[in-house]
Formats: C-alpha cells, sequence, structure tokens
C-alpha cells in the first residue's frame, strides 16, 4: 500500500498528498501522522492538498479528525493548497472543517502556524504566572 510522506520541518510536520486518497490510505495517514506528532514533539501540521482535484466527503472528515487529534495532541493543523473548486465542493456538501485553519501556500501555511504557537505559548506564559 502507498504511504504518504510526512516531513519535518522544525517543529512542523508537512504532509503533501499527492495521490487521490483512497479511505484506507486516509485512516493510514490519520495513525502515521498522530504517531509522528507523538515521536517528534511537533507544534504543527500543514497538509498540502494542492495536488487534489476531487476531496469528498470522507476526506474532508479526515480532515476534520486529524485537526481534532492534533489540537489533542497539542498541535495546531493548516490545510494549505485547497483549490477552488474543492473548496466550492465542501461548501455544498456542507462540510465545515472545523478546527482546521487553512492558508493559500506552504510559505502563508508555516507563516499562519508560527504565529498561532507564538500565540498559545504567550498565553502559557501568562496563565503559568497567574498560578503562581
Amino acid at each position: 500500500m502507498e504511504q504518504i510522506p510526512i516531513l519535518k520541518i522544525g517543529d512542523c510536520l508537512l504532509v503533501s498528498i499527492q495521490v487521490d486518497m483512497h479511505d484506507r490510505m486516509a485512516l493510514a495517514l490519520q495513525d502515521d501522522l498522530t504517531n509522528k506528532i507523538v515521536t517528534s514533539r511537533a507544534r504543527g501540521v500543514m497538509i498540502d492538498i494542492s495536488a487534489l482535484e476531487i476531496v469528498d466527503s470522507f476526506i474532508g472528515r479526515m480532515l476534520n479528525n486529524i485537526a481534532a487529534m492534533s489540537r489533542v495532541l497539542d498541535a495546531v493543523t493548516v490545510v494549505v493548497g485547497m483549490r477552488p473548486a474543492v473548496a466550492i465542493t465542501l461548501v455544498e456538501l456542507g462540510l465545515a472543517l472545523t478546527g482546521v485553519r487553512t492558508a493559500l501556500n506552504v510559505d502563508r501555511g508555516l507563516a499562519l502556524i508560527r504565529k498561532i504557537i507564538d500565540e498559545q505559548d504567550g498565553a502559557g506564559v501568562l496563565d503559568e504566572y497567574r498560578e503562581n
């Protein structure tokens, strides 16, 4: 079975989906990605879907699930490279990508992840200070 590569960039993971995913591949990606978040202590996950021409309801739910799992593991998820036709399809299917942030490209995605992590770290320092 094909595996989707997961690349580490600093404290972020980059998943570039270059093939049309079938259900088993999507489930394997969820497992691989959550394991990699834990082992690498990643703070951000960026999923590049620029090569996908079609996103069905299952893949939309998978993106939601990955974002939820990442949040539980203290990582931010950003989806990048969404084509206009994919965005239209997701809206027409009534799929709200809850907890999934989006950016136009990888550069903007990394910048967004950095910004969110910095904000979280700043809030964590203040909360820790208030407890003492």
